[in-house]
């Protein structure tokens, strides 16, 4: 990383002494950024789980654990299933 000019310096410390936006809008946007993220993370580790369980009936399965495999992969799709909720018909 390179050092920062003088004016660099100055301008982060003193900034151009303009108001960008409002402690609100700030707050705001903070806000929906947050919950992004905690979507993000949320999703991202739900994922997760999903990969680590169909990782978890293939080592069953190679080990020669056919129902344990089974069982595994049933609780999956049952996951899944709950995770991502049917389209019905009617909407």
């Amino acid at each position: 990383m390179t050092e920062m000019t003088d004016f660099q310096k100055a301008f982060l410390a003193k900034g151009t002494g303009q108001q960008l936006f409002t402690q609100k809008e700030f707050d705001e946007a903070l806000y929906a950024a947050q919950l992004e993220i905690m979507t993000i993370a949320t999703e991202t580790a739900k994922k997760a789980v999903l990969t680590e369980r169909e990782e978890c009936a293939k080592l069953a399965a190679d080990a020669g654990h056919a129902e344990l495999a089974k069982k595994i992969l049933t609780r999956l799709e049952n996951a899944k299933a709950e995770a991502v909720p049917a389209v019905s018909a009617d909407s």
